[in-house]
């Protein structure tokens, strides 16, 4: 049980269309992507390997011909349709994705994928050239204020004051990054912006390149259904404000938890979840989420996960279970990083539609047993002992001495500490003393 305040369902502002309305203006918007995915998922040549490929060569000339659209159109319908997670990439197959099954009947999914468009707008429509990677990244970072202004005015905004607010917000966040001052003999090469290569011309001012990363941004909102717009402004379109005032929304419910995770790093917001049950904890990790972009929060989560606490580790992939598609690329990376692999597996065949029941399936003996391990330590780190002797059940080997042999053989780090913890914690005085063998062989080296 919980002590957790609740307080009534918040209503969306005044005039936002019912989720029928916005699913049907969702559907319009990835219509083509839809058309794409079903035409990928069905077509017996593989699109291209990898998870990030494109279209094989020759594939967007035939789907070109047999949806009726120009090359063009299905290259961005594919790369539409993978950010909102309507198809995946496994090797050389794509498949379905779960939201592109239930696309015709479930609302809900419908408008997950399209926010998770909305999310990746900024992958949709490409970055002016010429422009350093920092200077687009405090943009992006930037836009959610822009949003927030366009979401409060509940009309059209001139493009002048949208660009004086994205000034303001980068100049916020250049401030908040520069908290050491250059002292005495200190070089101020890294202060001073490196003057534009001669090919390109000169420099940009400040003014000129918020300009532009601004008509950028706003061009690829544009492009995903959230705004429109007109002759020097710019308007929410109904999807997009819904979409705002949810994220703003989430950001109240945080703010009003007793905890406070919205303030919270991303290790101290996971301990404060620990004891809550799961749906509770998984209103604080979108809270949480909400408050920050995609790409920095699921890295500050895996930086979690790949740290000493087996407890925060499992807790981390729970909340990129919450984040889904744009942390697919991620979590699919950390797969070489073999403390992470099995959660990472994991959470890849559940994010692929397989049920959580049937998902330890994906891993293989010695997987599960680092698993098996890793969880005995977050009980035995945080836990009651006592869960120790249960989650014995858990382990797929059947046999406690099968378990010990292949336990030894894993090389977990934490496998003497489990061990000694178990033996103390079981009330049989034989299986105790089997394992508190096992432990002292791990820790001396012996068979």
């Amino acid at each position: 049980m919980t002590t957790r305040r609740t307080r009534p369902a918040p209503r969306p502002p005044e005039g936002t269309p019912p989720r029928t309305e916005l699913a049907r203006q969702a559907r319009a918007v990835l219509a083509d992507a839809v058309r794409v995915a079903r035409w990928a998922a069905d077509s017996p040549t593989p699109p291209g390997p990898g998870a990030t490929a494109p279209l094989a060569a020759h594939a967007p000339d035939r789907a070109a011909t047999a949806l009726e659209l120009s090359p063009a159109q299905v290259r961005a319908g594919w790369d539409r349709a993978r950010l909102a997670g309507l198809v995946e990439l496994h090797g050389d197959t794509a498949r379905p994705g779960w939201r592109l099954r239930a696309w015709d009947r479930d609302d809900s999914a419908v408008l997950r994928g399209w926010v998770a468009l909305f999310d990746a707008w900024s992958l949709v429509h490409a970055a002016p050239e010429g422009i350093e990677a920092g200077a687009v990244a405090e943009a992006v970072e930037a836009v959610p204020q822009v949003l927030s202004l366009l979401q409060l005015s509940a009309g059209p905004v001139a493009v002048p004051a949208l660009l004086d607010l994205l000034g303001q917000r980068v100049a916020e966040l250049r401030e908040e990054r520069c908290e050491v001052p250059l002292g005495p003999g200190r070089s101020t090469a890294a202060a001073t912006p490196a003057p534009a290569d001669t090919a390109t011309g000169a420099a940009r001012s400040a003014g000129e390149l918020n300009a532009l990363l601004l008509d950028w941004a706003l061009e690829g909102l544009a492009a995903v259904g959230a705004l429109t717009l007109g002759q020097g402004h710019a308007t929410l379109t109904p999807l997009g404000n819904w979409a705002v005032w949810v994220k703003l929304e989430q950001i109240c419910v945080a703010a009003q938890s007793p905890a406070g995770n919205i303030e919270q790093s991303a290790a101290d917001m996971l301990l404060g979840c620990a004891r809550l049950t799961p749906g509770p904890a998984r209103d604080e990790y979108r809270a949480w989420l909400a408050a920050r972009t995609v790409g920095s929060a699921v890295a500050e989560l895996l930086t979690v996960a790949r740290g000493e606490d087996a407890l925060l580790r499992g807790l981390a992939f729970e909340a990129l279970r919450v984040v889904g598609g744009p942390a697919e690329p991620e979590v699919r990376a950390v797969l070489a990083e073999p403390p992470l692999r099995p959660y990472a597996l994991l959470w890849l065949a559940e994010y692929e539609g397989n049920d959580p029941d049937d998902a330890q399936e994906v891993l293989s003996r010695e997987e599960a047993t680092w698993l098996w391990v890793d969880t005995a330590a977050a009980v035995a780190d945080h836990g009651e002992i006592a869960l120790l002797v249960r989650h014995l059940d858990s382990a797929v080997q059947g046999t406690v001495p099968a378990l010990l042999d292949e336990v030894r053989a894993v090389g977990h780090p934490r496998t003497v500490q489990v061990l000694v913890a178990l033996a103390a914690a079981h009330p049989d005085p034989a299986l105790a003393k089997a394992v508190r063998r096992a432990a002292f062989q791990v820790h001396t080296g012996g068979a």
